[in-house]
Formats: C-alpha cells, sequence, structure tokens
C-alpha cells in the first residue's frame, strides 16, 4: 500500500505562482477581524447566501439537483425532501451547517471522518453511510461512443482504513512541525483522500467539505461568506483536469501534486477577492452613499447581464427593498435598462448596447 507522509513536502521548491498565491491569501486573511468587528450585518447576509450557493453547487457537481425554489426551502429547513436527490442536499446542508457552527471541535480524524459521512447519507435509504467502501471502486468517464473509460483505480477496500489514518495522523504531524505552509498541506491532503475514494459514495461532496474543514481550521474562514463550492463547480472542468494531472503515478508515490495545489489555491484567492469586493461597495460608493449609489457601483463594475438576486447578493449591506428600489430608480435614470418580465426579469448597463 502506499506510504502517506507529508514530510517531505519540507524539501519541495515552489515555483513562484503558488508563492505568489499563499502571499496574497495571507493578505486577505489579515483583513478578516476588521471585517468580523466592522460589517456583523453584511457577514451575515453573505453566510447565508454562501449556505444556498454551496449546498446547491457541490451537489451539481455529482448530478444532484432540484429546483432553486425547493433548493431554498430545503437549506432554510422550510420543508421535507421529497425524493433521492433532495435527501442528499438536506444531508449535505446539515453536515455544512456542523462545520460552520463547529469546526474548532472537528478534527481530521478517522471516527470524526467517518460521523460526518454517516450525517451526509442520514436522510438516504442508503446502509453504508459512516462506513469505509466494502467493494472497490473506480473514477471513470463515458466517452462520446458510449464506451468506459477508467480514469483511476483507487485503493482497495481493505487498505482503505489504515491510509486514512496515515493521512489524517501525517497531516497533523506536518501541521505541528510548520514541515510546509496550511495552504500548501491541505490540497494535498484532500487530493490523497480523493485518490483512496474511502466510501461507496460520497468522496466527492465529502472532499469538498473536508476542504472546507480544514481552511476553517486554519483561520482560512472565507468559504463561509463565499461559495468556495460553486466556484469549483464553475470550473469543474479545470478541476477534473488538475486532479488528473496530480494523480499520475500516485500509487508509486511519485506524483506531483503541485497543479492541484495551484488550482485549489486559485480558487481561495478568487473568492477572498470576491470577499473583499462584496464588503468594501459601500466605501467605493463613497463616504455619505445611499442605497441608490452602492447599487450603481456594483452596476458599472458588471459586465452582462445580472438579476436583483445578483445586486442583493454583492451588496450585502442592503435589503431586499432597498436593492429593488435602487434598480428601479437606475432603470428610470436610463443607467439600465431591464429585460423579461416577473422571475425571468434581468438588467443590462445601457450603454452595454449604445
Amino acid at each position: 500500500m502506499r506510504n502517506f507522509d507529508y514530510s517531505h513536502l519540507k524539501d519541495r521548491t515552489w515555483d513562484n505562482e503558488i508563492l505568489s498565491y499563499v502571499a496574497k491569501i495571507h493578505e486577505f486573511k489579515g483583513k478578516q477581524e476588521l471585517y468580523f468587528r466592522q460589517k456583523p450585518v453584511e457577514l451575515e447576509r453573505l453566510v447565508e447566501i454562501a449556505k444556498v450557493q454551496s449546498t446547491e453547487s457541490s451537489n451539481r457537481i455529482e448530478g444532484i439537483v432540484t429546483t432553486r425554489f425547493r433548493l431554498q426551502q430545503l437549506v432554510e429547513d422550510k420543508i421535507t425532501p421529497r425524493n433521492r436527490d433532495e435527501k442528499d442536499i438536506l444531508g449535505y446542508r446539515n453536515v455544512l451547517n456542523l462545520i460552520h457552527e463547529n469546526y474548532q471541535y472537528i478534527p481530521l480524524k478517522s471516527n470524526y471522518i467517518l460521523q460526518l459521512h454517516r450525517d451526509l447519507l442520514q436522510y438516504t435509504d442508503l446502509s453504508y453511510g459512516g462506513k469505509y467502501k466494502t467493494s472497490p471502486n473506480e473514477i471513470d468517464a463515458v466517452l462520446p461512443n458510449g464506451e468506459k473509460r477508467i480514469l483511476f483505480k483507487p485503493l482497495e477496500p481493505y487498505e482503505t482504513p489504515d491510509a486514512i489514518k496515515q493521512i489524517c495522523s501525517s497531516y497533523q504531524q506536518a501541521l505541528d512541525h510548520e514541515i510546509v505552509d496550511s495552504l500548501i498541506l491541505i490540497p494535498c491532503v484532500i487530493l490523497d483522500f480523493l485518490c483512496v475514494h474511502p466510501f461507496n459514495d460520497g468522496n466527492g461532496r465529502m472532499s469538498r467539505l473536508l476542504t472546507l474543514l480544514l481552511l476553517y481550521r486554519n483561520d482560512y474562514v472565507v468559504g463561509k461568506y463565499i461559495s468556495i463550492e460553486k466556484e469549483i463547480a464553475n470550473t469543474k472542468e479545470a478541476y477534473y483536469q488538475a486532479l488528473a494531472q496530480a494523480d499520475l503515478g500516485w500509487h508509486e508515490g511519485t506524483n506531483d501534486p503541485e497543479p492541484f495545489i495551484k488550482y485549489m489555491l486559485g480558487i481561495i484567492l478568487k473568492c477572498y477577492r470576491e470577499f473583499d469586493e462584496r464588503l468594501t461597495i459601500s466605501e467605493k460608493s463613497g463616504k455619505r452613499s445611499n442605497s441608490y449609489d452602492i447599487v450603481k457601483t456594483y452596476v458599472n463594475s458588471t459586465i452582462g447581464t445580472f438579476t436583483k438576486r445578483d445586486a442583493m447578493e454583492n451588496c450585502p449591506s442592503l435589503g431586499s427593498s432597498s436593492v429593488e428600489s435602487a434598480l428601479k430608480k437606475l432603470v428610470e435614470d436610463g443607467t439600465i435598462i431591464r429585460k423579461g418580465l416577473g422571475r425571468a426579469s434581468h438588467y443590462i448597463r445601457k450603454d452595454a448596447i449604445e
């Protein structure tokens, strides 16, 4: 069986791209406490937006979907699931909430991983929630001609429990001895978790939940406010490509995790930039800005069409009625044009079509 030991990372030389990512993320991390003290209302709204987006996106990557309305209702605990997809969605929401609220008390240990997986599948009729796989699994793709191609063969079931324990132990040792920056260490752990593929079902969703857990435990909490899962879903092809490059030679221990590290650091940095943008939009509108000024600042920075929901997500200091009123004024003064009716309505800057 492959040996898991992250101590070798201390001997690696990282290129300028990775070092630049790490430095910029550290810089944004330094601003977190300031935002926590100064913008509690905006942060609370961002949390609610991110919960919905994370739950929707992480499940969508796996082909698990429902309508936007029912998704919102499920996340807010206003309805019960009516099919397998919605049961999976509800399970993800619960584990996401658990990590948000208790990450300090959820160490990366085998028994905790099993318990999180149990809760992920708790509403389904599957019997293997909270248990490592009992039969071999594989990562494959279906070609256009219908042929199935095996992309990666994970560890065998009998190897899995020890592998996960090794990963957890080696991660903690690397963290305790500060062998490498945690931003580099975390993607290596998630890559190994995905290559082990320890469960019969839910490996992808668990990997994204564990990513959030490890980031939070290292004080990188941007995923609570800006959905990391959404950014992964929006770049799904690049995500799978980075994994495919990083797992070459994995069984022999000769693989290079750098492509996956770069991909994940790029996603984290993008989320931090969006976090900063949303929380500073009112300042960019001027010291005495009102809702009209704030929404107009957002509009002027937006390319393409946008909806009222988009404006609300990007102007977290404003409520629904304030955003709606601002959009109405922007239409009236000719700054934007409204297209469509009801839920299908959206907006575009007038100068985009002149």
